[in-house]
C-alpha cells in the first residue's frame, strides 16, 4: 500500500475513534484535500477491501482495514513518543516527522524502537 492510502486509513481510524462516525467530507477537512481527491481514494480503498461505504455516506473500516489502520496508528504513536522523549523535539515536530517516518521504516526498525522504548520504561520503573 502506498503512503497516501496509509494516510487515509489512519485518518479514518482517528476520526472514527474521535467522533464515532466518518464521512468523506470529514476526511477531506482533516487532510485539507479536495472532495474529488478523497472520493477517488475512498474508491481505491473500497476496491482493495479496506473500507465499505454505507448508503448514508458513512465510511466503515473492514476487518482488514481496521488491522492495517491500527498498525499504522500504533507506529505513528510509537514514533511520536520516541521523537519527543528520546530525540527531545517539540510535540508538533515529533508528530510531523512521525507521520512521514511511519510509512518508510522497515518493520525490523520499528520493532527495535519498540524494544528500546520498553526497556527504557522498564529501567525507569525499577
Amino acid at each position: 500500500m502506498h503512503e497516501s492510502g496509509e494516510n487515509y486509513l489512519e485518518t479514518i481510524w482517528m476520526l472514527k475513534e474521535k467522533t464515532g462516525s466518518v464521512r468523506s467530507i470529514d476526511v477531506a477537512r482533516k487532510l485539507n484535500f479536495s472532495k474529488p481527491s478523497v472520493s477517488r481514494a475512498m474508491g481505491i480503498l473500497r476496491e482493495s477491501g479496506y473500507i465499505t461505504m454505507e448508503p448514508s455516506g458513512e465510511i466503515r473500516l473492514t476487518d482488514s482495514g481496521k488491522m492495517k489502520a491500527g498498525e499504522i496508528y500504533r507506529r505513528h504513536c510509537l514514533l511520536t513518543v520516541f521523537l519527543k522523549e528520546v530525540a527531545g523535539v517539540p510535540d508538533a515536530m515529533a508528530e510531523e516527522n512521525a507521520c512521514r517516518m511511519e510509512h518508510i521504516l522497515d518493520q525490523e526498525v520499528v520493532d527495535g524502537i519498540h524494544r528500546f522504548m520498553e526497556e527504557r520504561e522498564n529501567r525507569k520503573s525499577s
